[in-house]
């Protein structure tokens, strides 16, 4: 938690509206409303300080560089979309590195042992490859719902949906990683 109060802090502070054209304000108008959420959601997601601070920073230029540098009609959904798709690329690009690198996770010999406790960051890595494979639809409820630990009211505000879709989304999405996890044991 502490991480992520200096995170926000040290990026806010780079943006000084005097280095900001006039056209362009708005951006910083969104950081500050919105970045605070924006850095909570993608640290929930990514776990990581500097991913966080990658991130952050790719969601905003895209957002500087919209369609013609033309504010979008729904920013807060907008900011929020590409934050997570952002993050998820992140997390598939490691799979793929952790992959290629074929570095075991956990000491061979150990997981057949009867009463050996279950790697807890093997599960995790394991449940973020899993996320990253859901349909888009699936995962951003996901994203939104248990890693950035909204309502789910805000879910279906920030997604264009209603509250009931994203509650049957989610539920489709356990249901699947469960049944993919299931099938890894």
């Amino acid at each position: 938690m502490f991480g992520k109060a200096i995170t926000y802090g040290s990026l806010w502070d780079f943006a000084s509206a005097d280095a900001v054209a006039e056209s362009q304000r708005w951006v910083l108008s969104t950081m500050q409303k919105h970045g605070q959420e924006l850095v909570t959601m993608l640290w929930r997601i990514l776990g990581n300080e500097q991913d966080v601070c990658d991130a952050y920073q790719d969601t905003f230029l895209q957002l500087a560089h919209f369609d013609g540098r033309r504010k979008p009609r729904h920013i807060k959904a907008y900011i929020f979309r590409v934050a997570n798709n952002v993050a998820v690329s992140m997390l598939r690009r490691r799979i793929i590195e952790r992959n290629r690198l074929a570095v075991p996770v956990v000491s061979p010999g150990t997981a057949d042992e009867p009463g050996s406790e279950i790697d807890s960051r093997h599960l995790r890595e394991a449940l973020r490859g899993y996320i990253a494979q859901l349909p888009e639809n699936l995962r951003n409820v996901v994203a939104l719902r248990d890693l950035a630990e909204l309502p789910y009211n805000q879910v279906g505000k920030i997604l264009g949906i209603s509250t009931g879709t994203a509650r049957v989304y989610r539920c489709k999405a356990i249901q699947l990683l469960a049944a993919w996890m299931n099938r890894e044991e």
